[in-house]
C-alpha cells in the first residue's frame, strides 16, 4: 500500500469557502499557494510549500461565472504539484463544469466533457473526487479512479428532518434524463414519483408539457441536478401547480444560477429551493426562496477515506 508524507488540501478561487470549510473539518490547514492573473489575463501561480512525497487534494468547481479560467487553474496548479513531486494528486471538482456535452447530438458537434476529461489526466490528476456528474456515464471518460458522490441523500435527509408528514408528497422529475435521480430520492423518503414530459411540437413554438402521475391535491419536490437559467424548473412548477398541485418545493445539487435564473425562481410557483454548494452562490442569488445546505461533512469523509485507503460508497448509505 502507497503511504505519503502528509495530507494536503490546496484551493484555487472557485470555491475558497467550501474548501476552508473542508479543511477545517479534517483539522488541516489550508495549503499556502496563490493563484492570480498577469495583466494580459493568463493565469499566475504560486506555491509557497513543499508538497514533496504529499498526498495532494486541489478543490475546485469549474463553474460560473468564469468557467474557463477555473478550469485552467485547476490545470495549471495539478502541473505545478506534479513538477513539485506531490506523491499523489487528487482533482477535487464538486462540480464538474462541460458535464452537459458529453455526446455528438447533431454532426460536427464537440464532446467537449471527453476533452476536459483528458486535458486533466494529461495535467498529473491521480484521481478525481465529483458530485453528481450530469451523466453518470462521465465516469468512463477519465482513465484515471474517479469516485462519485451523489446528493440526493443530503437532500433527501434535509426534507425528512423538516417535514414530519411526506405521506401527501410526491417527487417531480422536471425532464426524462432525471427519473433515475428522482426514483432514488422518492425511494429514500418512501413517496410516488411524477414524471415532467416536456414536447415542442414545432420549431420556435413553447413547449407542451403533460405530466406523467398524478399530482392534484398533492405536494411536490422537484428533483435535478443542476439549475442553469432555471427555465426548465420553474416552468415545470408553474405547470404542475396550474394542474391543481398544493405546495411545489424542488431541490438541486449544483446551483448555477445564470441570469436569470433567481429572478425567475423568486417569480414563480417554488416555495423553496433546496441547493447544496458545490459551487459559491453570488450574493445577489440568494434569495429568501433559496436554502443552502452544505457539502463539507460529505467532501471531508471522502477525502479521509480516500486518504487511509478506505471505501466511499458507504458514505451513501
Amino acid at each position: 500500500m502507497l503511504t505519503y508524507s502528509s495530507i494536503k488540501i490546496f484551493a484555487c478561487n472557485s470555491n475558497r469557502p467550501l474548501a476552508e470549510s473542508i479543511a477545517k473539518k479534517l483539522g488541516l490547514p489550508m495549503g499556502q499557494a496563490e493563484v492570480s492573473h498577469f495583466a494580459d489575463g493568463e493565469t499566475s501561480l504560486r506555491i509557497d510549500e513543499s508538497v514533496r512525497s504529499a498526498d495532494v487534494y486541489i478543490i475546485q468547481s469549474t463553474s460560473p461565472p468564469h468557467v474557463n479560467d477555473y478550469l485552467m487553474e485547476l490545470l495549471i496548479m495539478t502541473d505545478a504539484m506534479r513538477r513539485a513531486s506531490a506523491g499523489r494528486i487528487t482533482a477535487v471538482i464538486p462540480y464538474f463544469g462541460y458535464a452537459r456535452q458529453d455526446r455528438k447530438a447533431r454532426s460536427r458537434d464537440p464532446i467537449s466533457a471527453k476533452l476536459v476529461a483528458n486535458l486533466i489526466t494529461t495535467a498529473g490528476v491521480n484521481r478525481v473526487l465529483t458530485m453528481d456528474l450530469h451523466c453518470a456515464q462521465l465516469q468512463g471518460f477519465f482513465d484515471i479512479p474517479l469516485d462519485h458522490l451523489v446528493g440526493v441523500p443530503l437532500l433527501a435527509s434535509y426534507f425528512r428532518s423538516r417535514i414530519s408528514d411526506l405521506s401527501n408528497f410526491v417527487a417531480v422529475s422536471p425532464d426524462l434524463g432525471s427519473v433515475t435521480r428522482a426514483r432514488s430520492f422518492a425511494e429514500r423518503l418512501n413517496i410516488p414519483i411524477a414524471i415532467v414530459d416536456k414536447r415542442r411540437q414545432r420549431a420556435n413554438v413553447s413547449e407542451v408539457m403533460n405530466i406523467i402521475g398524478e399530482v392534484r391535491g398533492k405536494n411536490i419536490i422537484l428533483v435535478d441536478d443542476m439549475i442553469d437559467t432555471a427555465g426548465s424548473i420553474t416552468n415545470a412548477a408553474d405547470a404542475i401547480k396550474n394542474m391543481g398541485a398544493l405546495d411545489v418545493y424542488a431541490c438541486c445539487t449544483h446551483a448555477l444560477l445564470s441570469h436569470p435564473a433567481a429572478e425567475r425562481i423568486q417569480k414563480s410557483a417554488i416555495n423553496e429551493l433546496v441547493v447544496l454548494n458545490t459551487t459559491n452562490i453570488p450574493a445577489e442569488s440568494r434569495i429568501d426562496k433559496i436554502k443552502i445546505i452544505s457539502v463539507e461533512d460529505f467532501f471531508a469523509d471522502s477525502i479521509d477515506r480516500i486518504h487511509k485507503g478506505g471505501t466511499v460508497s458507504e458514505l451513501f448509505k
